[in-house]
């Protein structure tokens, strides 16, 4: 991305990255993934795209905060995240795109991992 931008990216990239703490820890890890990812892959684009990403990425965190905030606020401990993808966003989408996000759908669809954590045992003598 330009020069001018990189002090914006920089804040948006480490704001996500912020707002991700509030994720179950799976889509946290998914989440902070995909964002290095995407940054990285657009480091290099002009200045239209450049407004485009940055735009589209600070909605994303303006919704995300706000679900994070309700979530917190919501005394039934059941946290939500997410929201529908309008269909004509989605036929602007390019070929590759609609691949990622249907890479990044069957990941975070999952069933949820199960993590076991025991307490080490002490070697028998």
């Amino acid at each position: 991305m330009p020069g001018r931008h990189v002090s914006r990216v920089r804040a948006l990239y480490r704001r996500i990255l912020q707002l991700h703490r509030f994720l179950p820890p799976d889509l946290k890890a998914l989440g902070d993934q995909y964002v290095k990812d995407e940054f990285r892959r657009h480091k290099t684009v002009g200045s239209d795209e450049t407004q485009r990403f940055l735009q589209e990425w600070e909605m994303y965190a303006a919704v995300l905060w706000q679900q994070a905030n309700e979530n917190t606020e919501n005394s039934t401990g059941k946290a939500c995240f997410g929201t529908t993808l309008p269909e004509e966003k989605l036929n602007d989408f390019r070929d590759e795109q609609i691949g990622q996000l249907q890479e990044l759908m069957q990941e975070a669809t999952k069933p949820s991992r199960q993590f076991s954590i025991t307490e080490p045992t002490k070697p028998k003598m």
